[in-house]
């Protein structure tokens, strides 16, 4: 009897938390996203093999991290429903005649797609409204992108790169003096609280 009331008080705190955690998902996202779910169906197998596409590591770090993976989490979902939009068979027109036979088929499936268009087409609009709020982070991350396609072959930027050296050796060093200062400040404040609260 105590196990079963344990069981239910655990499982009432997990929804309640669960609730208060998905907050910011209106009834209408969810029930898009439970629909679509139910077009990109997968087995359990493969849902829950413990290699998720997102993963949770950076949302265990800083603000600034945090806030850095969610633009770029955003963005990525914002490439993957556009990809899945153009996966979608084209809508073909409505034909005049008969509903029997195969041509019914054909105009369900169209059907079926129309919604799963739709389904999409909303959640691209919440990821993009959501995204304007990271901005700045996306900004940051296409700068990171083009990083990679330094050419670091030839000369002129191998000679640009030395040329920016020193101004960008000594930003970074001040990065690191700030970020160390503020650690310093941080814990100093944390052993005054708790000196004067013991």
């Amino acid at each position: 009897m105590v196990a079963m009331a344990r069981a239910v008080v655990c499982l009432f705190l997990w929804l309640s938390v669960c609730q208060v955690r998905s907050s910011h998902i209106n009834v209408e996202m969810n029930k898009t996203i439970q629909n679509l779910l139910q077009h990109y169906k997968i087995r359990n197998v493969d849902r829950f093999d413990g290699k998720p596409v997102f993963s949770r590591k950076a949302l265990a770090g800083k603000m600034e991290v945090k806030r850095l993976f969610m633009g770029g989490v955003l963005e990525t979902y914002e490439k993957l429903i556009g990809e899945m939009l153009k996966q979608l068979p084209t809508p073909s027109p409505q034909t005049t005649g008969s509903n029997d036979g195969p041509a019914s088929s054909v105009t369900a499936a169209a059907d079926a797609g129309g919604d799963i268009r739709t389904g999409l087409e909303y959640i691209l609009t919440k990821i993009r409204a959501l995204q304007h709020r990271y901005r700045e982070q996306e900004m940051l991350l296409k700068e990171l992108q083009a990083l990679r396609h330094i050419q670091m072959d030839k000369r002129v930027v191998q000679s640009k790169a030395l040329w920016e050296l020193p101004w960008l050796y000594e930003e970074a060093s001040s990065l690191s003096d700030e970020m160390q200062r503020r650690r310093r400040r941080r814990r100093q404040t944390r052993r005054l609280k708790s000196q004067l609260s013991g």
